[in-house]
């Protein structure tokens, strides 16, 4: 008989406080929390940013790729593209090899826009440094690589690092 069920046959879990859903969840929460007002202010929602972020550091991705990327789903994805286009931070092109493929790019204003606000992240993280401390920041890195590389089911699912 496993510990959390009882002689009655009824399964008891963890209080809800303590489950590692919710306690990553609540800290996710928290540490959004510092980017939320920053990101508001330029007109971005979360994912945009993560957008953003993601296609700076790379020339382009296709769809999919960015998705995973980012953590997420490509029809959500290809909803909040074609809005970051109208604004002229993305570019969207076909692969010359695959029609149906799109690959997509940040723009020259996207790259513009991605330099006004990285200084203003940085003193976010600064900030999140200062509070918890840059030997915390750094295991708290490295415990959640290792929780990601043991239970994603075909290893690392692209760059997770939130905002």
């Amino acid at each position: 008989m496993s510990r959390a069920k009882l002689a009655s046959g009824i399964v008891r879990l963890r209080p809800f406080d303590r489950s590692l859903p919710m306690q990553l969840m609540r800290a996710r929460e928290a540490v959004m929390a510092r980017f939320r007002p920053h990101l508001t202010a330029r007109g971005l929602t979360e994912q945009q940013w993560r957008i953003i972020r993601a296609l700076n550091e790379i020339d382009s991705l296709e769809i999919v790729d960015l998705g995973a990327r980012c953590c997420i789903h490509p029809a959500s994805l290809s909803r909040m593209l074609p809005k970051l286009a109208k604004a002229g931070l993305i570019a969207r092109r076909t692969n010359a090899k695959d029609q149906r493929r799109i690959i997509v790019s940040l723009s020259a204003r996207g790259r513009q826009l991605f330099a006004a606000l990285a200084p203003q992240s940085e003193e976010i993280y600064a900030g999140l440094e200062r509070d918890l401390g840059p030997a915390r920041i750094a295991e708290l890195y490295r415990v959640l690589g290792e929780m990601i590389d043991a239970l994603a089911p075909n290893g690392r699912p692209g760059n997770t690092s939130g905002a």
